[in-house]
């Protein structure tokens, strides 16, 4: 019988570890299949300037694995069951249960509003294609393509890469509409010195209102209420603030940490569940990024490689060097940060940062379309009996792995 593969997840890190898999496993062993709840490849470094109204490329993932051997199923996963090592899954046809051998955990988050009152009744999000393009139907309501001034008003709350990148896509793309950013603290406090400087006068530039060291609580049809009396007129609110993991994982009994990420090892293997490995970005070492769920993705395919194949497992470098944050289409920000994310003085600004995000982008969309590129041809077979217990020297990552995709 062969060993069945389930990846949960197709986004960055879901398809670069199921295409990995799919060319280094010899296919008369393995069956591997990826379960995502839409047909295509979302990039969701890029559903900022969906919604405000770039067209942005979405492959069809049956298009992607053309060629690979590996199974696509359009599904949206409802639980998973480790003791039985079934994952429940609901599509058009009811759905169903799909038995696997190894788990690879790549589901992604999904905006979260903290429970402010108003704010997923009222409230639009960027965490998702669909909820970016409802945003964009709103905004092209609001018109804005024009001149600067006379259109509606959005309000972006969140001072995160997420808010910034969207507030300055939309004033840039919308110049008609007024556009305000709500700061919980400093504006860019995450950045360097120099590089804050930089985002104050891109905002400037661009016609934004910063409103900073403000708490929205709450969100209304047509404004935003803040702690402190604080009224700002909307027309339409981009929450930003934060991002939440599916109960999924901590349902199904898993270790996880508060927040409802799978806690794991240095192989990026569950800590209680050693056929499991969650994969993406990872908050400590690596914060959320494209970049994380290639490294954390490549050190999952090392590890179940090395496992079913009786070989040596590789530690991968995981390594977080830089922030790449686009302001509109013409200017960027370039940010290098240490070891444990926090900024150094070197910044770098303007054009050449900004093709610098654009080219990062390209190369995410052009990775995850070609997922078995440049990989070695031989495929190896499994070992009669693969190792799956979880090794003595395993220890947690700190604060745990994330289950972002």
């Amino acid at each position: 019988m062969k060993h069945r593969i389930i990846v949960l997840g197709a986004g960055y890190a879901g398809a670069y570890v199921a295409g990995n898999l799919a060319r280094r496993l010899s296919p008369a062993d393995t069956e591997i299949t990826v379960v995502n709840a839409v047909p295509d490849f979302v990039q969701r470094l890029r559903l900022n300037q969906l919604a405000a109204g770039r067209d942005i490329e979405a492959p069809q993932l049956a298009d992607v694995f053309a060629g690979t051997g590996i199974r696509l199923r359009v599904a949206r996963v409802t639980a998973v069951a480790p003791a039985r090592q079934v994952v429940a899954v609901a599509d058009a046809d009811d759905g169903g249960e799909l038995g696997y051998d190894t788990l690879v955990y790549a589901l992604g988050s999904h905006g979260a509003d903290h429970r402010v009152a108003g704010a997923a009744e009222h409230a639009f999000d960027v965490a998702a294609r669909p909820s970016a393009l409802r945003l964009r139907e709103r905004l092209d309501s609001l018109g804005g393509r024009g001149r600067r001034g006379g259109g509606g008003s959005v309000v972006v709350v969140g001072d995160g890469l997420t808010g910034i990148e969207s507030a300055t896509e939309i004033a840039e793309s919308r110049p008609g509409l007024s556009v305000a950013l709500v700061a919980r603290g400093e504006l860019g406090a995450r950045l360097s010195a120099g590089a804050r400087a930089h985002l104050r006068r891109a905002c400037d530039r661009l016609g934004i209102t910063v409103l900073e060291h403000a708490t929205v609580e709450a969100v209304e049809a047509a404004r935003v209420l803040c702690a402190d009396g604080t009224t700002l007129a909307s027309d339409a609110t981009v929450w930003t603030a934060g991002f939440v993991v599916d109960p999924i994982a901590a349902a199904a009994g898993l270790e996880v940490t508060e927040n409802g990420r799978i806690v794991v090892d240095r192989t990026m293997r569950s800590v209680s569940h050693p056929n499991v490995y969650a994969v993406g970005d990872n908050g400590r070492p690596l914060p959320m990024s494209c970049g994380s769920a290639g490294y954390t993705g490549r050190q999952a395919i090392e590890a179940i490689v090395g496992r079913l194949t009786g070989r040596k497992i590789a530690n991968v470098k995981l390594v977080y060097l830089y922030n790449a944050i686009s302001l509109g289409r013409r200017d960027g920000i370039w940010q290098s940060v240490d070891d444990q994310g926090q900024p150094k003085p070197k910044y770098m600004g303007g054009r050449k940062a900004a093709r610098i995000k654009a080219a990062i982008e390209k190369g995410a969309l052009w990775g995850t379309s070609h997922p078995t590129f440049g990989l070695p041809k031989r495929k190896h077979p499994l070992v009669a009996a693969p190792d799956l217990a979880v090794e003595k020297t395993a220890r947690p990552l700190e604060n745990g792995g994330a289950t972002y995709g």
